[in-house]
């Protein structure tokens, strides 16, 4: 093992599953389940880079309220700044930290949906965040969610189809400017400050 980290962490599992553990008597509930997570942590420089993958995973309708998903994989490459010295000093808190997202990849079926973009949290919790959002085959996207939401069905046909005048593969831009989330200029709520 090298220091202050090692070199390289890899992760692989199959079968993989989480469920939640309840402080007082009730049942644990099932999270997920996908057949194979992978990854690998490496530095460079003074900043961490996670590369990793899943696939197969099914999330359980009791977390997304009765809501069946299909079966997903997906990719991710992101680096934290300065990570060798937030793993190494162990601060409790993610304020003043940032990450920069080279790809987080989501597929179902035929569709993907990909994120890529910096992110950052100030000295007071508030997120900042300037995202490109990617739709490859908007259409199949769109059956998913259709058929996750059964009584959004029409908005969301409706949507796509707008997203259709932007091409085969629409990218959008979401931001984030302290805490609140932008997309095609309009605001969507806001979001609390991280601890």
């Amino acid at each position: 093992l090298s220091r202050p980290v090692p070199s390289e962490i890899t992760i692989s599992a199959d079968g993989l599953s989480a469920e939640t553990d309840p402080d007082d008597e009730t049942d644990p509930a099932k999270l997920f389940a996908a057949s194979k997570v992978a990854g690998t942590l490496t530095p460079n420089g003074n900043d961490l880079v996670w590369n990793g993958s899943f696939d197969d995973l099914l999330i359980d309708p009791a977390l997304t309220e009765g809501r069946q998903f299909p079966s997903l994989a997906g990719q991710a490459n992101v680096t934290l700044a300065n990570g060798v010295t937030f793993l190494t000093d162990r601060p409790k808190s993610l304020r003043g930290q940032s990450f920069s997202i080279g790809n987080l990849a989501l597929l179902a079926g035929e569709g993907r949906v990909s994120v890529s973009g910096p992110i950052s949290i100030d000295d007071a919790g508030l997120i900042d965040a300037a995202l490109e959002i990617k739709l490859a085959n908007p259409p199949a996207i769109s059956a998913v969610l259709q058929a996750a939401i059964p009584e959004k069905a029409s908005e969301i046909k409706s949507a796509f189809i707008g997203l259709g005048f932007l091409g085969p593969e629409p990218s959008i831009p979401f931001r984030i400017v302290k805490g609140k989330p932008m997309l095609l200029g309009f605001a969507l709520g806001e979001i609390k400050p991280l601890r």
